[in-house]
């Protein structure tokens, strides 16, 4: 493909969450499509060379190439792009909106993208965790689709309390971490627990779903899909049908053999054996009000 056969970016799929939500299994499984493009460790490493990553991503393509190279080239957040690319935002101290976009960042991140295409895999496939920064990326690509996946706070909250602190900055209390000061609501909430830690990640879920539901208020809902992480250990082919259908790719039988022979981890209840019962009710006692509202058991 030459220069000026440089596809357009149409389309494309981001899949957002609050980290820690099994987003990463889901990534790495959609991202067996031969029809998606994806970044992989060669996009965070050679962040102004977008044609390395198309070959990567291409390679994976090959069922041999992908068995040698598998567990070294594959789909990631890689946040080392978007540093060269995107000003700021792997690291923004709120949630990034339109207002943010400047005319150079869209300039340079549709022609970081584009390269990256082919006739082939001509799909976009982001993960981005965190901030969902759905404004931001609306404004730079205004017929995006989301992907929201949901895991129980609960599950989250356990998760990012066993990590270092180089993985999350929680563990330096709200004024280090990257999440901007808490809300009067939830400072005194947090103040009430003894300065728990238990609590801070669980208001960390509740600060980043509710910035989510915020962001999808600003979308048509036929470009927002919510995508439950227990339905998916479940049902993987179910949910990933769904998701196809939903962002319009093509069925592919290679794609369906891949997710039917995938081991899926299942997370789902790991949350109430690594939790003693008071921290367990102190976070369902602080989250019940979102737990409710996205279908979680809230009772004892």
């Amino acid at each position: 493909m030459t220069r000026h056969d440089t596809l357009k970016v149409v389309q494309p799929i981001f899949l957002v969450g609050t980290g820690r939500c099994g987003s990463t299994a889901f990534h790495r499984t959609l991202g067996t499509h031969p029809q998606l493009m994806w970044l992989s460790g060669f996009a965070e490493e050679f962040p102004y060379r977008p044609r390395w990553n198309r070959w990567a991503v291409t390679a994976m393509g090959s069922r041999t190439l992908r068995r040698v190279f598998g567990t070294r080239i594959k789909p990631g957040e890689n946040y080392g792009f978007w540093h060269a690319h995107a000003y700021g935002f792997a690291e923004p101290g709120r949630d990034l909106l339109a207002s943010d976009v400047t005319p150079r960042v869209r300039r340079q991140m549709h022609a970081a993208f584009e390269p990256m295409l082919t006739a082939r895999r001509d799909r976009l496939l982001i993960k981005l965790t965190g901030w969902s920064r759905i404004g931001f990326l609306n404004e730079v690509f205004p017929d995006a689709r989301f992907v929201h996946i949901v895991r129980d706070g609960r599950a989250v909250a356990s998760s990012l309390l066993h990590v270092n602190a180089w993985q999350w900055r929680g563990w330096y209390g709200p004024y280090s971490w990257r999440y901007g000061p808490l809300s009067a609501e939830d400072h005194a909430a947090w103040e009430r627990s003894g300065r728990s830690f238990v609590a801070l990640a669980g208001l960390q879920w509740k600060i980043h779903t509710r910035a989510i539901e915020a962001a999808r208020r600003g979308l048509d809902a036929s470009r927002f899909l919510e995508v439950k992480y227990e339905r998916f250990c479940e049902a993987p082919l179910e949910t990933c049908r769904r998701v196809l259908e939903f962002t319009g790719l093509r069925h592919s039988p290679g794609f369906e053999r891949e997710v039917a022979t995938t081991r899926i981890t299942d997370m789902t209840h790991r949350w109430r054996r690594d939790l003693s019962p008071e921290q367990q009710a102190l976070l369902t006692g602080l989250l019940r009000e979102d737990l409710l509202r996205y279908g979680y058991d809230v009772s004892s």
